[in-house]
């Protein structure tokens, strides 16, 4: 039987409808809307996008959003001067540096400049520390949305094996202590792993994070397995098949008569990744407004 569809941008509609419903009530408790802080450096056209379908996303739900472009060649200090203001601002509870950064930006310098309470990414040192010790505060997004696409499906989690093909500070280490937690059994696998596929055919569940068109040949997928496709990858105007088609690190047409759930690309993660950022927004919110107390 082929694969059920992990339909993300439904998923995360319903979900944008229970966090309106929370924030009007908490605008009328607290007199004024949680609000997102943006700063993009640079002009690059995809993360423009991706900005503009954030700042959308908090337009649907009720929070309020500040844009905050910078030229490309920005030092670091300037940079860091940027957020303190940022972190300071008692009108500002959350945060977002749009990935990725410049050449020059070191991206671990600039994720503990935040503020832990305002890094909605949940990238500070302080934030990943809480999710490894199993007290999660703001959860890195991509991850945190992905466990609740996969809680959605209603498969007990816990005793499934776990393979993560990828570990990057982003999406793959952060994903492997949101398994742990849920009590899977994980493997992670990187460049140096000797086997792959011996790791991805023994999983229950798969996520991919590799940044490379259809890496993962869908005929490793164990049958039955719930498939995590977080790779968004434009398919060059020469390609002979799909030219500039938006495909995902599986190859989707190989595994789809084998998984029972499977993502799409796009469609899956990524409407889940900014669902995760708005609840992130929200939670920062709230717990700034209960130590005000």
């Amino acid at each position: 039987m082929p694969a059920t569809l992990l339909d993300g941008k439904n998923l995360a509609l319903a979900l944008e409808q229970g966090l309106s419903l929370e924030i009007n009530a908490l605008l009328l408790k607290h007199g004024r809307p949680p609000c997102l802080a943006a700063i993009l450096l640079g002009e690059q056209e995809a993360s423009k996008l991706y900005i503009k379908h954030k700042m959308r996303a908090c337009e649907r739900v009720g929070i309020q959003s500040r844009f905050i472009p910078l030229p490309v060649e920005t030092p670091l200090p300037a940079l860091q001067a940027q957020i303190q203001i940022l972190n300071q601002d008692p009108e500002v509870d959350g945060i977002l540096i749009q990935l990725p950064l410049p050449g020059h930006i070191p991206p671990e310098i600039v994720y503990e400049t935040l503020s832990p309470d305002k890094d909605v990414d949940g990238l500070h040192p302080l934030n990943l520390g809480r999710l490894a010790q199993k007290h999660p505060f703001l959860r890195p997004c991509t991850p945190y949305g992905i466990m609740q696409m996969l809680n959605s499906t209603g498969v007990a989690l816990r005793g499934l094996q776990a393979t993560v093909v990828g570990v990057s500070t982003l999406v793959g280490r952060p994903m492997l202590l949101e398994l742990l937690m849920a009590g899977c059994t994980v493997t992670a696998c990187h460049s140096a792993t000797q086997d792959l596929a011996l790791a991805v055919r023994q999983a229950d569940i798969v996520v991919v994070a590799v940044g490379k068109p259809r890496f993962l040949p869908g005929d490793w997928i164990k049958p039955g397995a719930i498939v995590i496709d977080v790779g968004i990858n434009r398919l060059s105007p020469e390609h002979p098949e799909s030219p500039g088609r938006l495909v995902g690190d599986v190859d989707f047409e190989q595994a789809y008569p084998h998984a029972a759930w499977i993502s799409p690309v796009p469609g899956g993660v990524g409407p889940m990744t900014v669902i995760a950022l708005l609840q992130n927004t929200l939670s920062a919110y709230v717990h700034r407004h209960s130590e005000l107390k």
